[in-house]
């Protein structure tokens, strides 16, 4: 019973705090506590584990090197973890300073509110990812003689140009593509003036209210930066291709919802090279641009304004949506360029290991976890199959019993710890997942930066139609995944054979037969999100939950929206008008309230319930269309902590065959002259009307005052 103990007190730890001690105003006393507790529990072990498992070892032979390997990697490892339970335990909530500086800014005269220049930095992105971005841009709520929309097109191209000219915005080039984002965006700061800059990448839509709520914390003159989370209106790869899209949280909550508010809180926050707001007299005085010495120029340029006295603060709040990486391919190409960009900065004056920072900074700022991550997960995966072949023991002197008293323990009490602390962004099962699926592309990536930092090319992460055109399978992670397990599972029946083991059974036994399953059920997840299904659909779909009304060409009727996309819409029709309902191929014009009228023809008909698609040839009804579903706050993300259910869902999708996409319906064709005609007659410039029962929306005039 005795090695149980310490299992049982960090398990009664998670029982006996209520559930709902994360909104009482003790909150931060129970934070420290837990903290100060897996402290306790992990120090303990460290020290068994270096006294008892590593040091008695001698020699040098493979059972050496290995037995130090691991715990080398094991040791960068739990240094990553302080650096996180660090940020986790002065997390700060931005949002009380924003009200009031959003009470502030809307009661002064729109006169003497700062000019604004808005950069939209692009490079070969299509039209159907940037007119969302642009029209977020121009439709946000600022006095419109004080904000200024560029966009800063390194691709040079003609079309944009002249779209630029039809939306009203600044279209701005360079003579070459040197430094990439950051030369681009260094080159528009010389061609502006604005008090302050907010950068967006092209696909990062801002709400309307972007603005408001972010410029007030400027109010203190530290602050250089205001810098808001990346939220996402798609699903990510592990999201779409285990088809788990509404049940597990993208992959970058932990990250914006649980770390950056505890960097903030330690004045470690760091820009991330989109939904960041920059005062320009605070770059002018950091050097006049963006740094670039390193592809991560964002976290670079953190550093460099920390050095000048200028800190970043970060406002949580779902200020912008865009775009998860599309496809298997995109994710790979964008985690490799931010890991590669990390591990540059180790290399650079202005990193962690240059002048002008204290130790906390310097230890929050290292990104040796991009290493240290895709290391520990390898070993993790090979260690089990590496015992079953050759023997070599992962540890030594160790019995069961001191396994579950000390390992055990201190890996128990790490993630309850994150789940008591984070437990809407991490999920031990998905986080494992994750993190190998990152480590086979990620690793060899940063072994070679490491050996040559610079001169890599710089590649922009594929986006739209282009992220679409992606691999359907990824072959390499596929056979290496599959790989393992089949040498793991070989071992195992091999050891259970008395003629064949080669491991002569041991106290390990059954803590490496653990061990082995749960890294085969994790391999075998990863070996599926290898697997890209075709695309679900062609845009993505908002919940909604608001009146609308519809028409035929001789009746008028209304119904409760479901979802809206820019493709369609779904409805449940209020009353069961039996077979006078109008069935599939039907055209209808739909009022929306915020949009207008809306052409659409009838793709599925079930009941009372009612599927279109639009046809939206008018590019004015698109733009009032985007403005309602990407700049009002509408919410298509998943929010879950349900460890249990999605730990479920993600074993289930293993067992799930039908990867087959929606079918996408063909444009429509012309709408009959009736269509036409009340598109015409509609005030498209009166967006709330008496049959509207719902919330009244801002007016198109609010939009341009």
């Amino acid at each position: 019973m005795e090695p149980f103990l310490p299992l049982f007190y960090v398990l009664g730890i998670a029982w006996l705090l209520p559930q709902d001690w994360r909104s009482r105003p003790g909150r931060r006393m129970i934070e420290t506590g837990i903290i100060l507790s897996l402290a306790v529990i992990v120090a303990r072990y460290l020290y068994w584990r270096v006294t008892v498992t590593v040091w008695p070892v001698e020699g040098l032979n493979a059972q050496s090197v290995f037995i130090w390997s691991l715990f080398v990697v094991e040791c960068v490892s739990w240094l990553d973890a302080t650096a996180l339970f660090l940020a986790l335990s002065r997390r700060v909530d931005r949002s009380p300073e924003a009200d009031r500086g959003e009470s502030g800014l809307r009661a002064a005269d729109p006169a003497d509110l700062p000019h604004v220049d808005v950069f939209i930095a692009t490079y070969n992105e299509g039209l159907e990812v940037l007119e969302k971005t642009i029209i977020g841009a121009i439709s946000l709520d600022w006095p419109r003689e004080r904000l200024h929309v560029h966009v800063l097109d390194d691709g040079r191209r003609d079309w944009l140009r002249d779209y630029c000219a039809e939306m009203g915005v600044n279209h701005i080039t360079r003579d070459n593509n040197a430094h990439a984002k950051a030369g681009n965006i260094n080159a528009a700061i010389g061609r502006t003036s604005a008090e302050y800059i907010l950068v967006l990448d092209a696909d990062f839509v801002p709400q309307w209210n972007f603005l408001y709520r972010a410029i007030g914390l400027f109010d203190d003159p530290r602050v250089g930066i205001v810098q808001i989370p990346h939220n996402f209106f798609n699903a990510d790869p592990m999201q779409n291709n285990l088809r788990i899209t509404g049940k597990l949280p993208d992959d970058q909550r932990l990250f914006f919802d649980a770390i950056m508010p505890g960097r903030d809180g330690w004045d470690c926050a760091f820009c991330c090279g989109s939904n960041g707001i920059i005062r320009r007299s605070a770059i002018l005085q950091a050097g006049g641009g963006l740094p670039t010495g390193s592809i991560t120029e964002d976290m670079l340029l953190t550093m460099v304004m920390l050095r000048h006295g200028f800190v970043t603060r970060y406002l949580n709040e779902r200020l912008a949506v865009g775009l998860a990486a599309e496809s298997l391919q995109a994710f790979f190409v964008q985690r490799t360029r931010w890991a590669r960009g990390a591990m540059q900065i180790l290399f650079l004056r202005d990193g962690p290991f240059g002048p002008g920072l204290g130790p906390v900074q310097r230890l929050l700022f290292l990104p040796t976890h991009w290493l240290t991550q895709s290391l520990s997960q390898l070993a993790a995966m090979a260690t089990p199959a590496i015992y079953l072949w050759t023997g070599l023991l992962p540890l030594i002197n160790a019995d069961l019993d001191a396994v579950l008293s000390y390992q055990a323990t201190a890996i128990l009490g790490t993630i309850t710890a994150l789940r008591l602390l984070c437990p809407g962004e991490y999920h031990p099962l998905a986080s494992s997942v994750h993190g190998v699926l990152q480590a086979f592309r990620l690793l060899p990536t940063v072994v070679v930066t490491l050996f040559k930092p610079f001169g890599h090319a710089f590649k922009v992460t594929p986006k739209g139609r282009d992220a679409a055109d992606g691999v359907h399978v990824d072959g390499f992670t596929v056979r290496l995944a599959l790989g393992i397990v089949l040498m793991t599972g070989l071992g195992l029946l091999m050891n259970a054979n008395y003629n064949l083991r080669i491991i002569d059974g041991g106290s390990l036994v059954p803590v490496v037969a653990f061990w082995s399953v749960w890294n085969m059920v994790v391999l075998v997840i990863v070996s599926t999100i290898a697997i890209t299904p075709p695309m679900a659909r062609a845009e993505e779909r908002f919940p909604l939950n608001e009146v609308c009304r519809f028409h035929t060409e001789h009746a008028v009727w209304s119904g409760d929206i479901r979802d809206l996309s820019l493709n369609g819409i779904n409805f449940e029709v209020h009353d069961d008008y039996g077979p006078d309902l109008p069935g599939a191929e039907s055209w209808l014009v739909i009022d929306i309230a915020g949009v207008g009228s809306l052409p659409a023809i009838v793709r599925r008909q079930t009941g009372t319930s009612i599927g279109c698609q639009f046809a939206l040839d008018q590019p004015a009804l698109r733009q009032r269309l985007i403005r309602r579903l990407f700049t009002e706050g509408l919410d298509n993300s998943t929010h879950n902590d349900d460890g249990i259910q999605i730990s479920l869902t993600l074993l289930a999708s293993i067992l799930r065959r039908d990867r087959r996409s929606q079918h996408i319906p063909d444009p429509p064709g012309a709408p009959p002259a009736w269509v036409a005609r009340r598109i015409a007659d509609s005030d498209g410039d009166r967006l709330t009307e008496d049959w509207h029962s719902g919330p009244v929306h801002r007016s198109e005039a609010r939009l341009r005052a």
